[in-house]
């Protein structure tokens, strides 16, 4: 089994030349463009997908491999997830060569084999460089071609940064000397997930309010705040997506994850010092300001300032970049209680929006929608814990009062903001339970 670590971008194709040219001024190894086909399996009922996994044969220059990967971490376009790979003589799955431990219960399920049948293709040229950064020696993939399910297919203009060996920070390090140019995206949809989308038939992606966090039983107060940021990186890069394929209603939740972002550092800002994120707060303020323009979406996405800050946070969450600014105080609080810590400010975030909206305010509302937004974010990241018809229905009341305020609807307004501020506490250690 190899540990895969891998960054991925999307390459804007006017900006392919100036990239190669780049990549040709590194030292190390150049190898000229091999084409790739690479087939990959499902069976009727989705078993793999459903068990997060991913099988396929690739073929080049005559020779086959079959692989298996097995869902790992992925934050941003970083890929961290185990890979099983078994030479093959010819283009044909046999699917017991692969070891005991690739199998949820330890065996190959009974009729598998059987059921698996091709899905979709990718069929690309590889361009690469082996380059030395640091202790670690990295590969960089230029992959140019097509994703293709039946009759549907869409382009393939990426750049891969995978690690050979040595550690994720050099990976890391290498990617900050190349986003500095235009023309690059991180993203976080693989060739495989672009594909499953085609097979299934490419439905329009919707937006995708934010949802409650969720985090383990136990989580520490750290896999909270890391979850939350996972969360926030997550809904920008979806959301990116739809707008360049043209949603322009898209923009705005971009620029809600963002601001997401920010607001996930003050929430634990109480344990993590601000002087922990300057760097990521600096470039998350560079991209806001480029996007608060009339800009387009692939000028915005493509920017060095966009491709930068998501970099920085991506490597802020890889490497826990908050670590090394925490006292033994804060070091002993961010290894407390997530739930614990989630009722504390649950409690405060409610007595907070009960005291701004406990009377009505007239033609006043619109100055509370900020504050009333940071709120909502903040029990979207905290409430997870208790995500019960109860906790359900106390978001929605001020959500709704949230978009009444929106749309100026003055008798909606007041209904939620009477059945908001009335509602008992869901969450546990408020004083009322």
């Amino acid at each position: 089994m190899a540990q895969e670590i891998e960054l991925k971008f999307i390459v804007e194709n006017e900006s392919v030349e100036a990239l190669r040219h780049a990549l040709d001024t590194f030292s190390g190894e150049h190898h000229d463009p091999v084409q790739l086909l690479n087939i990959y399996y499902e069976t009727p009922d989705n078993w793999l997908r459903r068990h997060d996994r991913g099988l396929r044969i690739r073929g080049a220059d005559g020779r086959y491999e079959m692989t298996m990967k097995i869902g790992g971490r992925v934050v941003g376009g970083l890929h961290q997830r185990p890979e099983y790979n078994v030479a093959l003589d010819k283009p044909e799955l046999d699917l017991a060569r692969l070891p005991a431990e690739v199998w949820p219960e330890g065996a190959l399920p009974q009729g598998l084999s059987e059921a698996v049948r091709p899905l979709f293709s990718t069929d690309f040229w590889r361009e690469k460089w082996l380059v030395n950064e640091g202790n670690s020696r990295v590969e960089i993939a230029l992959d140019r071609g097509e994703v293709k399910a039946g009759e549907l297919a869409e382009p393939i203009c990426e750049l891969e940064l995978e690690l050979l060996e040595g550690e994720a920070a050099d990976l890391l390090k290498l990617a900050r000397r190349l986003v500095s140019q235009p023309g690059l995206r991180q993203g976080s949809l693989s060739k495989a997930a672009r594909g499953y989308h085609l097979a299934a038939g490419n439905a329009p992606r919707e937006i995708k309010p934010t949802p409650v966090l969720h985090v383990a039983p136990k989580a520490s107060v750290e896999q909270g705040l890391e979850a939350a940021l996972e969360l926030a990186l997550s809904q920008w890069q979806y959301h990116e997506e739809l707008w360049l394929r043209g949603h322009e209603e898209a923009k705005a939740p971009v620029l809600a994850a963002i601001g997401l972002v920010r607001h996930t550092l003050t929430l634990f800002g109480g344990i993590v010092p601000r002087k922990a994120s300057a760097r990521l707060r600096d470039l998350l303020t560079q991209t806001e300001a480029l996007m608060a323009t009339e800009v387009s979406a692939p000028t915005a996405v493509y920017s060095p300032q966009t491709a930068a800050a998501k970099l920085a946070l991506t490597e802020f969450l890889v490497t826990r970049g908050w670590q090394n600014f925490l006292d033994e105080r804060a070091k002993a609080k961010i290894g407390e209680s997530f739930k614990r810590f989630a009722d504390i400010h649950l409690s405060r975030h409610a007595a907070e929006l009960k005291k701004e909206f406990a009377y009505p305010l007239g033609d006043r509302y619109a100055d509370r929608l900020i504050r009333l937004k940071r709120d909502i974010d903040s029990v979207l990241l905290l409430a997870g814990a208790y995500d019960g018809p109860q906790a359900r229905a106390w978001l929605e009341n001020w959500q709704g009062l949230r978009d009444a305020i929106e749309t100026r609807q003055r008798i909606e307004i007041e209904h939620f903001r009477n059945e908001a501020i009335c509602q008992a506490p869901f969450w546990l250690h408020s004083g009322k339970r």
